[in-house]
């Protein structure tokens, strides 16, 4: 068992005293007085796979009344490699009914997740989910998140190989405590057993810990945005190895010069027989150099520049045993998803649909939730979830199409993709208000907003067609990864966001802070005189991103 620093955070505090994260949960769940868990139970559900959050919206009315925040829960599933089947998607669509919102959001990283949900029906969800064999163990957490990989089978023929390589990964980097079992699902605890967790400890992590696999030509995991980034080599039309990169994360705090945004940095080569050892390897190495004394320096890519990317390289190949070659050549061609129908090599189809800032409802015209539910009755489909907050209707077999586009014609779904531009389609939103605590400004309420507007700058430059990459994230932290988009908005207040240019379209670079605390107006004229520029003075076949970085930024 580890020792307390010299100086320790509450956060590390209440992982080094939690008793395999148990803490005091059963007791705060048990107490009526108040929607809220006790202060440390708040830290302690996170590696559950719950945040605590409350109704912002209410904030000043509740306050006004004398009466406690509005409190609920959200509740994020671990789903390695972002699939589903239709028996876990209709239990989802009836726990979000029966416990939540009503509402499913796709996230980020490929899962998706649940709000509103009271104290009292935290337990029922979770249960509900179990049923299924669905849980939300690590999904956030000082541990490492859901595993990303490739979202598209027919993207590759090597697609199922680097999906198993994440739910491995996934399995080797779980924590060993049976404390979800014990406090959600009612497992009894055996008194005299001693858990070991050689991974994690009582310490567990610093911080986060996130990972991406990648098949070139597609990078639409954001691989180099992750703590470590495995980008697939084919050689010979078989996956050989990895490149392996780490230090990579998005989240900053304004104001504060010392956190910044950063992408990952490459370690090697190493065979595809080596690559676990070396992923595991990599988390125990942050585990023991990762910065325990300030949260907001303690990300992976702090202990990388701290070490140096050298100093790390040496530290894992000694750690693992395993020696990195030089990093392969590939090559990146986009991030985006590719809308509509597919077939892969197994001749299976898959059709993605474009679902604006992952919320999937029902609105008039478009029922959405509706079509998929109908859909997950017929057990003829898979559901695969985008990094880009999208859904693949997937593993379809050629019989059955003409029974899946009824349903998304009889729905409105089926017309989506052809009806959305581009750069919408490319837009990635973050949930922010009204539930997110760290939300500054407005990000998935606002953002389809002003792409209305967006869309009519771009109609008016005769950009209409041009597939840039806009994103908006509600506070630094960089949940909807807007630092390495081409227009990205980072909220510093309500109503205001420092606009950030220059990424380039493949996301393997970052981009940078252009101008800061602009209200609408201030960003639509910005835009508008960029977009001018663009479309006079553009080189042939030069992305909006590439020519701002060379124009303005360089």
């Amino acid at each position: 068992m580890s020792n307390a620093p010299a100086k320790e955070t509450i956060a590390e505090k209440a992982k080094r005293e939690s008793d395999g994260l148990r803490g005091t949960l059963k007791d705060s769940l048990l107490d009526e007085h108040t929607g809220s868990l006790r202060d440390t139970d708040q830290l302690l559900i996170k590696f559950h796979g719950i945040y605590q959050q409350d109704d912002r919206d209410r904030r000043a009315e509740r306050e006004e009344r004398k009466l406690d925040k509005e409190y609920s829960f959200m509740i994020r599933l671990r789903i390695p490699g972002g699939t589903i089947g239709p028996v876990h998607w209709e239990q989802a669509q009836k726990v979000a009914h029966k416990y939540a919102t009503g509402t499913i959001k796709i996230t980020t990283r490929q899962t998706i997740q649940l709000h509103g949900i009271i104290k009292s029906n935290l337990k029922p969800t979770i249960k509900a989910f179990n049923e299924v064999f669905l849980d939300s163990i690590a999904a956030c957490g000082d541990v490492n998140r859901n595993v990303v990989s490739t979202a598209n089978p027919a993207a590759s023929k090597h697609h199922t190989e680097i999906y198993q390589l994440a739910g491995d990964i996934s399995k080797d980097l779980l924590p060993k405590t049976r404390s979800y079992y014990e406090v959600w699902l009612d497992e009894e605890k055996i008194a005299d057993k001693k858990e070991e967790d050689p991974l994690y400890r009582d310490v567990y992590l610093p911080r986060k810990f996130k990972i991406a696999i990648a098949i070139p030509p597609y990078n639409d995991v954001d691989v180099y945005a992750n703590d470590v980034g495995l980008v697939a080599i084919e050689e010979n039309g078989i996956i050989t190895g990895y490149n392996v990169n780490v230090g990579g994360g998005l989240g900053t705090t304004h104001g504060n010069e010392k956190t910044y945004p950063r992408l990952a940095s490459p370690l090697g080569y190493v065979s595809k027989s080596d690559v676990r050892k070396v992923v595991y390897e990599i988390a125990t190495t942050q585990r023991d150099n990762g910065n325990r004394e300030d949260r907001k320096l303690s990300r992976l890519k702090y202990t990388v520049d701290k070490m140096t990317v050298d100093g790390f390289r040496k530290e894992v190949e000694k750690r693992s045993g395993v020696k990195f070659a030089p990093e392969k050549p590939f090559t990146f061609k986009t991030r985006s998803d590719s809308f509509g129908w597919a077939i892969d090599s197994k001749g299976l189809y898959h059709y993605t649909i474009f679902v604006e800032t992952g919320l999937v409802v029902d609105k008039p015209g478009f029922q959405l939730k509706t079509a998929l539910n109908e859909i997950a009755k017929t057990r003829r489909a898979m559901f695969r979830f985008t990094c880009n907050q999208n859904l693949i209707l997937s593993d379809i077999k050629g019989k059955d199409l003409g029974l899946i586009e009824e349903i998304l014609k009889k729905y409105g779904v089926y017309g989506i993709n052809d009806s959305v531009s581009r750069i919408r389609k490319n837009s990635i939103a973050c949930v922010a208000f009204n539930t997110c605590p760290l939300a500054l400004a407005e990000g998935q309420r606002y953002l389809p907003l002003l792409i209305d507007k967006v869309e009519a700058l771009l109609d008016k430059n005769n950009l209409r067609d041009e597939p840039i990459t806009i994103r908006m994230t509600g506070c630094p932290n960089g949940c909807g990864r807007p630092y390495n988009s081409e227009i990205g908005l980072v909220g510093t207040a309500y109503g205001k966001y420092n606009l950030h240019i220059g990424s380039d379209f493949e996301g393997t670079r970052l981009n940078q802070k252009f101008k800061e605390n602009l209200e609408e107006d201030e960003i639509l004229s910005e835009l508008d005189s960029l977009f001018s520029e663009f479309n006079k003075s553009r080189k042939e076949s030069e992305s909006f991103g590439d020519y701002c970085h060379r124009t303005r930024l360089s």
